[in-house]
């Protein structure tokens, strides 16, 4: 199968805001004041990236993405994926059906709590092979892997989580209940790590990545 280079964009939170649409600015109005400034962020963003890569008007960008429920684009545009971490801003966008997450490659957590509640045996007996040091990292690996899949599959995290498994040779993941099967891509670039769930092939050695 032919490969493809995947378009992404990469936005720290702390840049300034971009115009986002009347009503996704009532919907801001709506929410908590941190969560309103993520809302406000994202969306400008999004529209911003797309407007620059359609060569379109950032508020003609048909652009649907309620708090909560997975975004989409209307006309036909494509296939668009967001993920955010406390300091940056992923956006994913494909011809066909994707879903991307990001996290700090440096992001503190429970990696034994988080590797025993959310993950299956097939998991577990991936990450025992590796040494106390490099635990953390390959659970938050996994975690990244695990979120662009079920974004992917507009599933829901509680839910679905245990019952994707992935083949780290292959690159390939599969959900045993929905007989799912889907390319699954990781890398890390500078401070961050992230992850990408794709029907088609992904050349990552040549992604485009911008940074503003």
């Amino acid at each position: 199968m032919k490969t493809r280079v995947l378009p992404l964009w990469l936005f720290p939170t702390n840049s300034p805001l971009k115009e986002i649409s009347t009503n996704e600015e009532e919907t801001a109005r709506s929410l908590p004041p941190e969560r309103a400034q993520e809302f406000r962020h994202s969306r400008g963003y999004v529209r911003f990236a797309l407007s620059n890569y359609f060569q379109m008007d950032p508020l003609s960008i048909p652009l649907q993405a309620l708090p909560g429920e997975a975004p989409s684009l209307g006309n036909k545009m494509g296939y668009i994926s967001f993920s955010h971490c406390n300091d940056a801003l992923l956006i994913g966008w494909s011809s066909r059906k994707l879903g991307i997450d990001l996290e700090r490659a440096d992001r503190k957590f429970s990696a034994s709590q988080i590797a025993k509640r959310f993950f299956n045996e097939h998991d577990l007996e991936y990450l025992n092979d590796f040494s106390q040091e490099k635990f953390p990292s390959k659970v938050l690996n996994q975690w990244v892997k695990k979120e662009a899949l079920i974004k992917w599959q507009r599933g829901k995290l509680l839910k679905d989580i245990k019952d994707w498994s992935i083949n780290e040779k292959s690159n390939i993941a599969m959900h045993k209940k929905l007989n799912l099967k889907v390319n699954i891509y990781y890398l890390q670039y500078k401070n961050w790590i992230m992850a990408i769930a794709s029907n088609e092939k992904i050349n990552t050695n040549n992604l485009r990545i911008c940074l503003e």
